[in-house]
């Protein structure tokens, strides 16, 4: 395996994938995006990023552009940015990708995408990851970065490796800052104590981020919805710091109106990514007995809304 020069693969090339990919094509990476709807434009015309880190775009010839995995080189990175709601197409999406040393890198929502992807092609592949960033897709082959856009990394199995430090100072020198986290399931984790409120409440109420907390009883359901996330948590074995309730409370603040994915999805009629955010959440609670009222009854009017 060799990460010198490495091939980068972006399976789900949308306002994630699609912006980290072009940070690191813009940094001189071989980079080769997988896409949907935006295929003819991103090939004609190139990606256009607006960016509060800086506005930039990218020429046809700065990377490459495919709407079929048969088409794509074996890689040496995959970045995994597909929604969870198509994770039932994952073999068929990286199999074509892949050699002996091929890393996978998740940067996916929720919780099971790792153990899926390992399932599928080994657990020495996986690396986990988590993105804090502020993004939506605008017209095609458009993508609008607001705010924020950390990602944090770490290896599925064990703790860092030489491998994942090479990742981070791949990020790193691309202008995608980057940390390593030493225990990937903590960071999913605390990364759920602030999906399942905000994407949540989000979705079902229709609501943007400034307004969820332009109240004090709107304030008071997140935390109490945080407080059921610690809860289960706990009883998976991950001991998160009650601090971080006031902590993503205050970050979110920075954020102004900020629709979040799920809530785009249901104003544009997309499924919503449900089971990995919610899904294995409720059945770990349920297998600890661990109340968690709000979440289930948020969770049956998100599923409403979903069509489930």
């Amino acid at each position: 395996m060799s990460l010198d020069h490495p091939a980068i693969a972006i399976i789900g090339s949308g306002a994630v994938g699609g912006y980290y990919g072009s940070r690191l094509a813009q940094a001189g990476h071989d980079l080769h995006f997988l896409l949907r709807s935006d295929f003819d434009a991103v090939r004609a015309n190139g990606w256009i990023i607006h960016s509060c880190d800086g506005d930039f775009s990218l020429t046809p010839d700065q990377f490459h552009a495919y709407n079929e995995p048969s088409r794509m080189p074996p890689a040496d990175l995959v970045l995994v940015t597909l929604k969870a709601t198509s994770n039932d197409q994952l073999g068929l999406l990286i199999s074509p990708l892949l050699k002996d040393d091929t890393i996978i890198l998740t940067l996916q929502n929720g919780l099971g995408n790792e153990e899926q992807l390992a399932r599928l092609f080994g657990s020495h592949r996986i690396i986990g990851g988590l993105a804090f960033v502020c993004i939506n897709r605008g017209q095609p082959g458009h993508i609008h970065h607001t705010d924020h856009g950390l990602i944090a990394i770490g290896e599925y199995q064990g703790p860092p490796t030489p491998r994942l430090r090479r990742l981070a100072d791949i990020f790193n020198s691309s202008r995608i800052r980057c940390r390593i986290l030493e225990n990937l399931r903590y960071g999913r984790w605390e990364k759920l104590l602030w999906n399942i409120p905000f994407n949540g409440l989000g979705a079902a109420m229709d609501l943007t981020t400034d307004r969820l907390l332009a109240s004090s009883a709107g304030i008071d359901l997140v935390r109490d919805i945080m407080k059921e996330v610690l809860a289960v948590a706990h009883a998976d074995g991950v001991d998160l710091d009650p601090k971080l309730i006031d902590q993503k409370i205050d970050h979110t603040r920075t954020m102004q109106a900020y629709r979040t994915s799920m809530q785009i999805d249901r104003q544009t009629g997309r499924p919503m990514e449900l089971d990995a955010i919610f899904g294995q959440p409720l059945r770990l609670a349920a297998a600890h007995n661990v109340p968690i009222p709000i979440v289930q009854l948020l969770a049956r009017q998100l599923r409403t809304l979903n069509n489930e």
